[in-house]
């Protein structure tokens, strides 16, 4: 099992159509659990899938059309009715937390726990979040509402260590950390030992962007370069992009260019409107242009 997942709680657009949920994913890197947008119908999908629902203490929205955030203030309440104590913290656009508050505030709730906002921009790439296990950024996204993208990006040592290599030395364990780190260490007669003498390259950090919703725009590349797995809403097939336009709104095809300028490993798409049963023609249209893709299926989790 994969210590950086992602599981698809919600791929639809606008709507609950074709057995398709409003979008909702879990991502979880080592012990971290997170919620990607938290659409109508999250908390059922949680369940469904298994999800350590209670062990997510942050939640991006991306932006505030209804279908990426109409289930989060179930979520809230559901927590504070099983006696949730540990603090949540939401990232989302500045305009959300007025609307939990007056929500909270109509039914008279007062939370067990302590709730935490953090607003979102949707101008420039930011760090919003710095954890010992991986760092998360937003970068803008150009929609109809202000919108943001989200990059999840592991932390790893820059060296490994070479375990039959430091048996011919005498090294404390308490140095392996700073062997780890690319330094030089000491034995115990006092004699330097090169760090390449005991260590190889470390592991590549691995990296998740999520992209949705968004028209076509090139100038996210430089944000997601390189990126091991990337969601990019495919919302509609490009025999329709005018209506792709007039929405906001990306193709496969769309979605596909900018994973092959990106040059990431993986292409997930989602976000699928409801005129399309057949999500088949979609990934195909995709592949056309960029090989490895998937459909961002419901109840389906995506190692990164």
């Amino acid at each position: 099992m994969s210590d950086f997942q992602v599981t698809i709680l919600g791929s639809n657009s606008a709507v609950f159509n074709h057995g398709r949920h409003p979008t909702a994913q879990s991502i979880t890197i080592q012990d971290c659990h997170f919620l990607m947008d938290c659409g109508e119908g999250t908390q059922e999908r949680m369940h469904e899938c298994k999800i350590k629902w209670f062990k997510i203490n942050h939640i991006f929205i991306s932006h505030l059309h209804g279908d990426h955030y109409y289930g989060l203030i179930g979520l809230i309440t559901t927590y504070n009715l099983l006696k949730r104590t540990e603090m949540l913290t939401i990232f989302g656009p500045k305009e959300l937390k007025k609307i939990i508050d007056i929500q909270l505030n109509a039914c008279n709730t007062v939370l067990n726990y302590p709730l935490k906002f953090i607003a979102t921009h949707d101008s420039e790439k930011r760090l919003l979040l710095e954890l010992p296990e991986c760092s998360v950024f937003s970068f803008p996204l150009q929609h109809k509402i202000p919108t943001t993208g989200f990059l999840f990006v592991e932390k790893t040592e820059p060296r490994s260590l070479d375990i039959e290599k430091l048996k011919k030395y005498a090294i404390a364990k308490e140095n392996f950390r700073l062997l780890k780190q690319g330094l030089d260490v000491y034995d115990s007669s006092g004699k330097i030992i090169k760090n390449k003498q005991v260590t190889t390259k470390g592991k590549t950090p691995r990296s998740y962007a999520f992209c949705s919703d968004t028209m076509y725009l090139p100038s996210m590349v430089k944000h997601i370069k390189n990126v091991t797995v990337l969601y990019h809403e495919a919302t509609f097939l490009n025999m329709d992009l005018p209506r792709a336009k007039d929405t906001y709104h990306s193709t496969a095809k769309q979605a596909a260019m900018i994973a092959q300028k990106a040059n990431v490993k993986q292409l997930l798409l989602g976000h699928f409107s409801s005129r399309y049963i057949d999500l088949s023609v979609l990934e195909n249209e995709a592949k056309a242009v960029f090989e490895h893709v998937a459909l961002a299926i419901e109840g389906t989790v995506f190692d990164v």
